[in-house]
């Protein structure tokens, strides 16, 4: 069991479970690279492993697991 956050404890823009929001900013997932694209209604582009277009929201990477490196 994890501990509980202690009260008014917040996420902060420097945590690593943020994804970063600058346009480019390239994380991987699933060993495959992800572009950001745009800033507003922003989503990730990239492919399958058929070499196919995927696209992305936040909420999917946060569900599939990233990184900001391949390993």
């Amino acid at each position: 069991m994890e501990p509980a956050e202690p009260p008014g404890a917040t996420a902060t823009v420097d945590e690593p479970n943020d994804l970063p929001t600058a346009p480019c900013s390239v994380v991987w997932s699933g060993g495959h690279s992800y572009v950001r694209e745009g800033t507003a209604g922003a989503r990730w582009a990239g492919v399958d492993d058929r070499g196919r277009a995927r696209f992305l929201t936040d909420a999917e990477l946060h569900r599939r697991g990233w990184s900001r490196t391949r390993g």
